[in-house]
């Protein structure tokens, strides 16, 4: 078993498929991660405090950590997903399946990771893939505490691969074939999150949370809609489901970058000293320009947006959202 992404979440993903008897390599791109794994079993950049299964091998080799896998589960950050693909299609083995965790939208190209995916595995004759995608902070799942996400594959046999691979007792994996929208909601989540965390770092109480998850939840259903997503799955655990699980955790890095601007703080303030990724920043600038491509209509969205890269004052943004055209609700 290849993982690939040594982060938070693809420590966490390497460290569950161990437990499930699986000889795990997990490929890091920072050598001093690889070092404190191999020293200590412990991810202390990105997920300090976590002993981790015995099964988990680091390496900073590609081709020793696609040597005999039997699945490769991809989980980087979506603005190097492309280019690690690319250096590791070389020498994924014929055949082996992959897995996508990483959430988020091509900036350049306005692609989803699926989407990434299958133009990259094509230039090695395709390859069935999966995306997995749902509410799951990772240091609750490597906790064992109780995690239920979704695995998508227009191809049911390498979605029910994946469910049967990692489903256990603390940790359910339903199936869909609609990756489409599982994708949509996994990225659009974080941009509501940091509109979420705006609101807390105001004061503004829990109606205005629930009342901007709610709004958020048809922002993304709207576009999902015009990509061709199906409702339900927006409905669904990787849509509701993680959309409520990062607007309100605290463990969400969207959700407390939204706190930190609401506090006067700016984002490169923020970014500048850390490691971690905090998707929503970049994936706010896709979804705006997606929603003007398909002509929908995504005020938190813009208005995230114009906090994040035109230094519009939080309480403006908000101002402007609450004044806007009376209308029905959709």
């Amino acid at each position: 078993m290849a993982v690939v992404g040594a982060g938070s979440w693809g420590t966490t993903l390497a460290h569950h498929l161990a437990g499930r008897g699986c000889a795990v390599r997990l490929w890091a791109y920072e050598a001093e991660v690889v070092a404190s794994i191999a020293s200590s079993r412990e991810n202390a950049l990105f997920l300090p405090g976590v002993r981790l299964h015995e099964g988990v091998a680091p390496t900073g080799d590609f081709a020793a950590a696609f040597e005999g896998a039997g699945l490769a589960l991809f989980v980087t950050p979506s603005h190097v997903a492309r280019a690690t693909l690319r250096s590791a299609c070389a020498v994924i083995p014929a055949g082996v399946p992959i897995v996508v965790a990483s959430k988020g939208i091509e900036t350049d190209t306005l692609r989803t990771m699926a989407e990434v995916f299958t133009e990259e595995l094509a230039a090695i004759g395709g390859r069935p893939f999966a995306c997995l995608s749902g509410p799951s902070f990772a240091r609750e799942v490597a906790a064992g505490l109780p995690t239920a996400i979704t695995a998508a594959s227009a191809d049911p046999a390498t979605a029910r691969l994946v469910q049967e691979l990692f489903s256990t007792d603390a940790f359910r994996v339903y199936t869909t074939d609609d990756v489409t929208g599982v994708e949509i909601g996994g990225s659009l989540k974080n941009v509501v999150a940091i509109a979420a965390g705006i609101c807390d770092g105001l004061g503004l109480g829990h109606n205005a949370r629930s009342a901007l998850i709610t709004r958020g939840l048809a922002e993304m259903s709207r576009l999902g809609a015009a990509l061709g997503a199906r409702p339900a799955t927006l409905a669904g655990l990787a849509g509701l489901g993680d959309l409520v699980l990062t607007c309100t955790g605290d463990l969400s890095r969207n959700r407390t970058l939204g706190i930190e601007l609401a506090r006067g703080r700016t984002l490169e303030e923020i970014t500048s000293g850390r490691r971690t990724v905090a998707e929503g920043v970049r994936t706010a600038d896709a979804a705006v320009r997606l929603a003007r491509r398909h002509g929908v209509e995504m005020p938190i969205a813009q208005q995230t947006w114009r906090v994040l890269y035109e230094d519009l004052p939080p309480r403006t943004a908000l101002h402007e959202l609450m004044t806007r055209d009376l209308k029905d609700e959709e």
